[in-house]
């Protein structure tokens, strides 16, 4: 009797461990038939710099430290007619660690390969617009899985709930998850953990970092600073090529469901009346055209502008980073080609995508407070105490931020521009979120009211970066304590005279039309 392994030597390596009129954002889309071109030869390109890396996964050297074994289990059983990538943070194809694996253990096997998407009713406060753009880009996956004799799957229903009875019906024979360090997810995979049958392994590849969260560090960092260098001294060695997903050669012997897709994002438990954007499309190809536009005309002026509202300097990758539809490694791969070009916008570029992204996971990750004051550093708690009952001179409630009723023309226009476009600058993000803290009853209102914005309207809400971009701004996690002042305590401090100093404010007000509105105090 054949036993069939996982991979050799894994075992040896783990431990459990409604748009504006005119868009102000870039555009990935283009009619120009010429400009197509170039974007199906920029795609093609970088399919050829994979299969020029290896033939297959089964010819490339997996590195297993991007992995981690979840189940006691570490063998894949005899009856194994199949293995399954839980997709869920990464919804792409190509250039997805996490595949890749799952499809080296069907091909060690020799078994056909599948891929199931767990979709639940409601996540946290997510609206409409962000499951359309979730699920029009898996319509694009599950087209790219047929073509590839890999059969997608769409469940409904969280993977803990509807995984291991699928996996029982269909003799599955291992489990390849991706990586997700927020609460929700990792109560699913543990809860799948749970419910699997004891003799199917379940493994957790990280395919949304450079480097794995848990190869990183085994510990909450405490900046930017004490993390980089753990970071900067992997990416020899982790930012690599990808080889290719191949045609897989093992053939389902069942169909899956069929799927309407415009079914199961009206169908979905969320707030209709926060529509699609219009800047942006779902989808891989979609993503490397934005990527294309970002190359070729904002990456030079990265550096000097990206703080700038008013210019059109970021890559505006955030929609497809966080729903997975891009891999960060590939675009990191892709920006640093210029690295002797335009050294400056590069290196500053990658700091953000790689480092301070990075770091975001780490937070979120081994810090179960991620979304609560309880997860600021003493100082910030204390500070942020000692301060609770200082005069405010403006209280709003979320309906009036929601609705940019505030005195605040700029703060008006930026929750505009997030509720229109589902992004807003990132220097006015900070912004933005540290005038809430000033202008609600209390620090846990502050982030509560935050949170929420970020999460219903943003494209990237409900994500590391989200969270740890509102406890930044009012909790001080990943900063230092600054001269004290009322509200604020030692929280770092901005207002309206210093975004003057960074930008035209007025420009941008007339911009996005936000007004300023008479405060009204509450009785």
């Amino acid at each position: 009797m054949r036993l069939k392994l996982l991979v050799k030597t894994t075992c040896h390596y783990l431990k459990m461990a409604s748009a504006p009129k005119k868009p102000k954002l870039s555009t990935a889309s283009t009619s120009s038939d010429e400009t197509k071109q170039t974007i199906e030869d920029f795609i093609k390109k970088i399919h050829v710099k994979r299969e020029e890396t290896a033939e297959s996964i089964s010819k490339f050297k997996f590195i297993k430290k991007r992995l981690r074994i979840i189940s006691q289990s570490q063998l894949v059983p005899e009856s194994c007619e199949g293995i399954v990538y839980w997709m869920s943070r990464d919804s792409r194809v190509q250039d997805n660690w996490a595949l890749l694996f799952a499809q080296q253990l069907a091909l060690k096997n020799e078994v056909p390969l599948h891929v199931c998407f767990c979709l639940v009713a409601k996540y946290l406060d997510a609206s409409i617009r962000q499951f359309h753009f979730l699920l029009k880009g898996l319509e694009k996956v599950a087209a790219d899985c047929k073509k590839l004799n890999i059969s997608f799957h769409l469940l409904e229903g969280s993977g803990a709930d509807v995984l291991p009875q699928w996996v029982i019906d269909h003799s599955i024979g291992a489990v390849v998850c991706d990586f997700n360090p927020l609460r929700v997810p990792l109560s699913w995979l543990e809860g799948l953990k749970k419910k699997l049958q004891n003799d199917v392994p379940l493994i957790q590849v990280d395919a949304h970092n450079i480097i794995p969260c848990w190869v990183t560090s085994d510990k909450q960092e405490y900046s930017a600073r004490t993390i980089r260098n753990k970071i900067n001294s992997k990416l020899e060695e982790y930012l690599t090529e990808f080889p290719p997903v191949i045609k897989h050669p093992y053939t389902s012997k069942f169909e899956p469901e069929p799927i309407d897709w415009n079914e199961a994002i009206e169908s979905r438990e969320a707030d209709k009346s926060v529509g699609p954007i219009e800047w942006a499309k779902p989808g891989y190809d979609e993503a490397m055209k934005m990527l294309k536009s970002f190359l070729d005309v904002r990456l030079k002026i990265f550096a000097s502008k990206r703080n700038d509202p008013m210019q059109d300097a970021l890559s505006n990758l955030s929609p497809w980073l966080h729903f997975g539809q891009i891999s960060a490694q590939r675009v990191a791969l892709c920006v640093q080609e210029y690295k002797t070009k335009f050294t400056e916008s590069v290196n500053a570029f990658l700091e953000e995508a790689i480092v301070r992204r990075e770091l975001a996971d780490n937070f979120c990750f081994y810090c179960e407070h991620y979304d609560s004051i309880k997860g600021a550093s003493s100082w910030a708690q204390k500070t942020l105490d000692d301060h609770r009952k200082d005069k405010r001179t403006y209280i709003y409630s979320l309906e009036e931020l929601s609705k940019s009723l505030t005195h605040d023309d700029l703060w008006n226009s930026a929750q505009l521009q997030l509720v229109k476009e589902g992004k807003m600058h990132g220097f006015l993000r900070m912004y933005w979120c540290k005038k809430i803290l000033e202008w609600t009853p209390s620090p846990e209102d502050a982030l509560k009211y935050a949170i929420y914005l970020n999460d219903h309207y943003s494209m990237d809400g409900r994500d590391p970066n989200g969270y740890v971009g509102c406890m930044w701004s009012i909790c001080g996690i990943h900063d230092q304590g600054w001269a004290e002042r009322a509200v604020f305590g030692k929280i770092r401090f901005m207002n309206y005279d210093g975004c003057k100093r960074k930008f035209d404010v007025n420009a941008f007000v007339a911009r996005y039309g936000g007004k300023v509105h008479k405060y009204v105090p509450k009785k």
